[in-house]
């Protein structure tokens, strides 16, 4: 599903990602477990185009390298950076909607997708007219959420989606995502993270990114580190 090869990531002159290859099936749910700075940030951004990149990527049977970073999106792929990056004047129905608008999705495919994502994240509907920027952090996280669901069909990217949330939003957001893969058995998850302990009761399996190389890994903790 989800293919690097020997790929090389350079920011600022210096390696952030070093000849990582690793696979990510169909339907997978991966943790993509490192510290800070490791290069998990890196490595979804690099999914999206957003980074200069040696080495091959593949998505299917598709290069993705050689897919412009603005029509990635439309090939099914959705992120929800680790900032949010709403625009806080609009709504928050307007941010959800946002992707699928520039991917010329119909009305009725709109509407069709914006009701899932409210009955996987059904706190968003209560939100839905205010605007993004009067939000709370964690709020805008399931907003963020929302976003990546509108047009991730395929793949679907978080960004640390847990750092920072209270114990009780974390639980919730957690819960989104159980309803997410109840609903869509499907669609792949990446989500990176700096405690495998928060996702080793919901992902497939860890990857372990350090110093900018990519290995397996393991959900617990103790064994992680």
């Amino acid at each position: 599903m989800l293919e690097f090869e020997n790929v090389t990531v350079s920011l600022a002159g210096v390696r952030v990602l070093r000849n990582v290859s690793f696979k990510i099936d169909a339907s997978e749910t991966v943790a993509l477990i490192g510290a800070n700075g490791a290069g998990k940030t890196t490595a979804l951004r690099t999914i999206m185009g957003f980074t200069d990149v040696s080495g091959e990527i593949r998505f299917g049977e598709m290069a993705l390298t050689a897919v412009a970073p603005a029509k990635r999106p439309r090939l099914g792929i959705g992120y929800a950076p680790e900032d949010r990056r709403l625009f806080s004047a609009f709504t928050v129905e307007d941010n959800i909607l946002m992707p699928g608008q520039v991917a010329k999705l119909t009305p009725g495919e709109l509407r069709r997708r914006l009701d899932l994502i409210y009955e996987i994240l059904p706190e968003l509907r209560e939100l839905a007219a205010r605007p993004a920027g009067s939000v709370s952090g964690g709020q805008g996280k399931m907003v963020a959420l929302g976003r990546a669901l509108m047009i991730g069909r395929k793949l679907i990217m978080l960004d640390e989606p847990f750092q920072g949330l209270a114990p009780a939003l974390a639980r919730r957001y957690a819960e989104a995502l159980r309803r997410l893969r109840d609903t869509d058995s499907e669609v792949t998850l990446i989500i990176t993270e700096s405690n495998p302990g928060l996702l080793k009761n919901f992902a497939d399996r860890a990857l372990v990114i350090d110093r900018g190389e990519v290995r397996a890994g393991s959900l617990n903790a103790e064994e992680a580190a």
